[in-house]
């Protein structure tokens, strides 16, 4: 199949979307599609190689600039050009381009316009772009808040248009005052000019069907797959003390502060063995504060020797750090529906311990990797990592099937061949 993929960067901060997107080109790539992704707003940042194309389309920092002044939605090409040189676009990343929701209704409302919006030069480039490139047999969109490109795309080169749906509600959510709604209004309304949904988990898929009003026989589940290159097993031996490890972007809905605060409650008890707790993952510019509240609370504690922050790593990083832990929890307070980083630590032979909510069920029941605890209950979190905790040989059972379930659910090979299978039945027309 000829693949027309688009990915939404996000600027320097790693992101789950982005590392999905990447790596399911990559894999049809090798299967011999020919696949081309397309990055929007910033340069996508993976800690795979990267498979997108150079060049950077709907470039953020025009879509900005021209939310902020209507001179800017009438500059000539070679301004906009400017804008989207690579000096440029590095720059703007370096300065820390936000994507907090509270600051960017009014951009995702007109976004969500199209063609009527305030960014509708950067539509028609991109068209330009699209039309001047092979004809695809399927466009797919990253997310619901690009559908307003859903009509134009279609209508420009006759083809099926697919969009993935991988946690933008949080996104939604976050809107001010009556943004969320009319941002929910506006999506809704262009539903119909997209051939077929596809959800990164059956979770997902329910819920954004009721949100969006999506109809049932438009939606598939693609659930999210991993390269297990180089995710060896765990061989660390040393029983003297215990890992309990956290590896996600550090913001509250993250729920370090869950994980910390259920810590605490395992420290009181007389029957455990010595325990540390050893988190990572992309901190950004706003969440510092959130970062240094939580090290506040370590030290009042008095176990700041037993807490130790290993900052954003890169994926050898990553698989070796996963290695060293006993047992992994991202408590999550939002309802996660990719739970890519759950994948990862099992992958390594870590079990784990979720709340029973988002994905994390759908998971850890298909691999029999974990357990999962009641959502937002500290003491049931305690007691979930205490069992594991305690219990080394329970440990080294889970472990071994969360690395057999994710190997054979969840890897990048299976996820490429059910998108293709998906894209190849939405592609089809109905006779």
């Amino acid at each position: 199949m000829r693949i027309l993929a688009i990915t939404a960067g996000a600027a320097r901060m790693y992101c789950g979307s982005c590392f999905r997107d990447n790596a399911l080109s990559a894999e049809m790539m090798r299967q011999g599609h020919d696949v081309t992704l397309v990055p929007i707003y910033t340069p996508t940042r993976t800690d795979e190689p990267n498979v997108s194309m150079g060049r950077v389309l709907y470039g953020g920092v025009n879509v900005y600039l021209q939310q902020l002044s209507p001179i800017f939605r009438k500059t000539p090409l070679f301004v906009d050009r400017f804008f989207d040189s690579r000096i440029v676009m590095a720059l703007a990343t370096r300065l820390a381009i936000t994507t907090d929701p509270r600051r960017l209704g009014a951009l995702t409302i007109s976004t969500l316009h199209g063609e009527e919006g305030n960014q509708k030069k950067e539509i028609r480039k991109l068209l330009w772009w699209l039309k001047s490139q092979p004809s695809p047999d399927v466009v797919v969109l990253p997310n619901s808040l690009m559908i307003s490109l859903a009509m134009p795309i279609s209508r420009a080169l006759d083809c099926p248009i697919v969009c993935s749906l991988q946690g933008e509600d949080l996104f939604l959510q976050g809107l001010p005052g009556d943004m969320k709604n009319r941002a929910l209004e506006l999506i809704r309304n262009q539903v119909r000019y997209v051939t077929g949904f596809v959800s990164v988990s059956r979770y997902y898929a329910d819920y954004m069907e009721t949100l969006l009003k999506i109809p049932k026989q438009k939606m598939f589940v693609l659930p999210i797959g991993i390269n297990l290159n180089g995710f060896q097993r765990r061989t660390h031996t040393d029983n003297s003390r215990v890992t309990i490890g956290f590896l996600a972007r550090i913001s509250p809905e993250k729920g370090l502060h869950n994980l910390v605060a259920a810590y605490r409650l395992l420290r009181n008890r007389k029957d455990l063995p010595p325990t540390r707790l050893a988190v990572a993952g992309y901190l950004g510019h706003d969440q510092r504060e959130y970062l240094s509240r939580i090290r506040a609370e370590v030290v009042a504690d008095g176990f700041a020797e037993e807490f130790r922050y290993h900052g954003a790593l890169t994926r050898a990083e990553k698989i070796s750090f996963l290695r060293t832990l006993d047992i992994f929890s991202v408590p999550s307070d939002y309802k996660e529906p990719k739970g890519l980083f759950l994948l990862e630590a099992m992958a390594t032979g870590v079990p784990v311990v979720q709340p029973a909510h988002g994905a994390y069920p759908e998971i850890i029941n298909l691999t029999g990797g974990g357990h999962l605890v009641p959502g937002g209950n500290i003491e049931a979190l305690a007691q979930g990592l205490g069992e594991l905790v305690k219990d080394i040989k329970m440990r080294q059972e889970l472990g071994h099937q969360a690395a057999q379930g994710v190997r054979e659910h969840y890897s990048v090979e299976r996820m490429a061949k059910r998108a293709l299978s998906i894209y190849q039945e939405i592609s089809e027309p109905a006779y």
